[in-house]
């Protein structure tokens, strides 16, 4: 059965394409990686990669060992193009260039700054790199509205583990079902997350995509209709 929370006092959101425009960061650094290496062909490369990032992390939200995929996703996508590296010593290139990707999406500084005035605690519960994560908060200057930053590679589970929500509840003992929300663009992580941990969700879907084996407690396409949700719960 569905949270539903009866006074609001704690958002949960997620980073990656919920504030920050991961794809964006991605793309860039992304880019940058495989031109250095001299692949041969950029759009095959970056086909591959993303195809088997996407197992990457789907291996990790299963409970896969996060450092050993992240060191081997290079070393792997680069072999399979002809091209042998160092695995992790691409991964931290590759790490510190994504720490460099300070874009929000349209509408972030508004509506966070709203929230805050309204006196909710805002947490950020992100999935990721510790450092790369830290370094894109401060860099797009979200820090002052957060309160605390929960990482997975620092809780050391991730979403949608529910342990990366006791972590929160451990640090605010008063954080439970009925006063917090989790919002997050991710059905596999945050929505999927919020359901295993008890809390309501609130699904961040601006390209309307269609929710199947999970449901979250609310869907919003832009910031304003998330504004208005959190502000009317």
């Amino acid at each position: 059965m569905k949270a539903v929370v009866q006074v609001l006092k704690y958002v949960i959101f997620d980073l990656d394409d919920t504030l920050l425009d991961f794809q964006a960061a991605e793309q860039s650094s992304l880019k940058t990686i495989l031109t250095r290496y001299h692949v041969p062909d950029l759009t095959v490369a970056k086909r591959c990669y993303l195809a088997h990032n996407h197992q990457v992390w789907a291996q990790i939200e299963h409970g896969g060992d996060r450092e050993q995929l992240l060191n081997q996703r290079f070393q792997i996508v680069l072999g399979k193009l002809g091209i042998v590296v160092d695995g992790p010593t691409v991964q931290r290139e590759y790490n510190a260039l994504l720490g460099q990707g300070y874009q929000t999406l349209p509408g972030v500084q508004s509506l966070l700054t709203t929230l805050k005035t309204a006196q909710l605690t805002l947490l950020i519960g992100t999935n990721g790199v510790q450092d790369t994560q830290l370094n894109r908060i401060r860099g797009a200057g979200l820090a002052p509205y957060f309160d605390h930053v929960f990482i997975s590679e620092a809780v050391g589970v991730a979403k949608p583990d529910r342990r990366f929500f006791d972590a929160m509840t451990t640090r605010y003992p008063d954080l439970t079902p009925d006063n917090a929300v989790m919002v997050g663009d991710s059905l596999a992580s945050d929505i999927t997350g919020a359901a295993n941990a008890g809390l309501a969700s609130i699904w961040f879907n601006p390209h309307h995509q269609v929710a199947r084996n999970v449901r979250p407690t609310v869907t919003v396409t832009d910031f304003s209709q998330l504004q208005h949700c959190l502000l009317n719960w």
